[in-house]
């Protein structure tokens, strides 16, 4: 599966537009993360657990929303984008989204 964030692929001529696909999951800090977290906050520095939180959330993201793209038939996404909110105090939600369509 092609993924791409242009809202084109250059050299390649989109044959049909299956419309929005995404994936989404909501991942929780759990109580150890927070704590680390507020604790990191304090002293500075990259916050570990979250970034890989966020990372694991995002590669999740992408896997459901190929899934979708591949089960109305595409061979591509194209205009892909990554959207994340807080959710609650302990969670936090990653989208990925983009349109599917079909590649000559």
């Amino acid at each position: 599966m092609l993924i791409s964030t242009m809202n084109d692929v250059p050299g390649r001529q989109i044959t049909e537009v299956y419309g929005e696909v995404f994936g989404l999951t909501v991942r929780s800090r759990g109580l150890k993360g927070q704590f680390g977290a507020s604790f990191k906050s304090i002293v500075g520095g990259e916050l570990g657990g979250l970034t890989d939180m966020l990372h694991e959330g995002r590669q999740e993201a992408i896997e459901r929303m190929v899934a979708e793209a591949e089960a109305k038939g595409a061979n591509a996404i194209i205009a892909m984008r990554f959207d994340s909110s807080e959710m609650m105090e302990m969670g936090t939600e990653v989208v990925a989204y983009g349109t599917a369509v079909k590649l000559a």
